[in-house]
């Protein structure tokens, strides 16, 4: 039993018999006897894109009654928040085999996670049991190069600032041979031989332009929705482009699209290269918090077709 008197905190009292000071006295009970609860099952996204079904039970014990009192108002809810964020980053980061592989080792470091928290509160945890109830979508292929459409490739390299070209017989830039030039977009690279006074195109804009060959009548009859990319540039402002899947053959470009659109999304522009070559999944984005979703996310996933587009 803890004791304040008159709102200062007493040595902790009991077990047995305990007297207090009618009015002057107030006190709380805690029990140090190990307890158990269970995260209930939440879906969750491992590193290849797969979606889970996982839950976990933890068993705890206070051992310090009056840090446990005094440092945190609801014991209970913050010990199993705290839980429940250290399984979904540890999941973020493991692949699916891992993720079944090696379900105790997953285990034995969220108790270590959890306790590192959970300490200054008075709180140890003493067990966690990672439980995998169900796999509700395998994981995605894996984004190996051959796999991408050629003028895919092409067009990567081209926008990263590669010294291949894609035109036969087209001039190459004095160097040393199969060599790849980093370019940044912020400031052009300093001239090779001639000066050139084209801008460089960005990289957002290239990637999108590059969906053009992929949009169709069959593709617009499974979206159905409207989409408008606020795209991060390295350098800070944002670039705004739209993709247009409501009617016809369907249509991308730069600019607030005509119509009102049904998602907003918001993301940085490597991360936007990383969903177009599918090394990255939309889910997996927006539960990692790389991709923000201001409207139906039901919607926002269905971009996941148009990636499949890309294959």
């Amino acid at each position: 039993m803890i004791v304040f008197r008159l709102g200062r905190i007493r040595t902790p009292q009991g077990p047995g018999m305990v007297l207090l000071l009618p009015f002057i006295d107030s006190f709380q009970r805690v029990d140090l006897r190990t307890r158990a609860f269970n995260v209930p099952p939440c879906k969750l996204a491992s590193k290849d894109g797969a979606v889970l079904s996982v839950g976990a039970d933890v068993q705890f014990r206070i051992w310090d009654p009056v840090l446990s009192v005094m440092t945190v108002k609801d014991l209970n809810t913050a010990t199993r928040m705290t839980a429940q964020n250290a399984m979904t980053k540890a999941l973020l980061r493991r692949p699916l085999r891992e993720i079944q592989m090696e379900t105790l080792k997953i285990s034995d470091q969220l108790l270590l996670e959890i306790n590192d928290v959970t300490r200054a509160w008075g709180l140890e945890v003493d067990r966690v049991e990672l439980a995998v109830e169900a796999v509700l979508q395998p994981p995605q292929d894996s984004p190996a190069g051959p796999s991408l459409d050629s003028s895919l490739q092409q067009l990567a390299l081209h926008l990263l600032g590669s010294s291949v070209t894609s035109g036969a017989g087209a001039a190459r830039l004095p160097g040393p041979a199969d060599s790849l030039e980093m370019v940044s977009e912020v400031e052009p690279s300093a001239p090779h031989g001639g000066a050139r006074s084209s801008p460089k195109q960005p990289v957002a804009e290239g990637l999108l332009t590059a969906l053009k060959p992929f949009l169709s009548e069959a593709l617009v009859s499974q979206v159905g929705a409207c989409y408008q990319f606020n795209v991060v540039l390295p350098s800070g402002p944002q670039n705004i482009y739209f993709l247009d899947l409501t009617a016809g053959q369907g249509r991308v470009g730069r600019g607030v699209p005509d119509v009102i659109p049904d998602v907003v999304v918001e993301l940085s522009e490597e991360d936007l290269q990383a969903l177009l070559c599918r090394e990255l999944r939309p889910l997996g984005a927006y539960m990692s918090g790389r991709l923000k979703v201001k409207g139906d996310l039901a919607v926002a996933m269905k971009l996941e077709a148009v990636l499949r587009a890309l294959k």
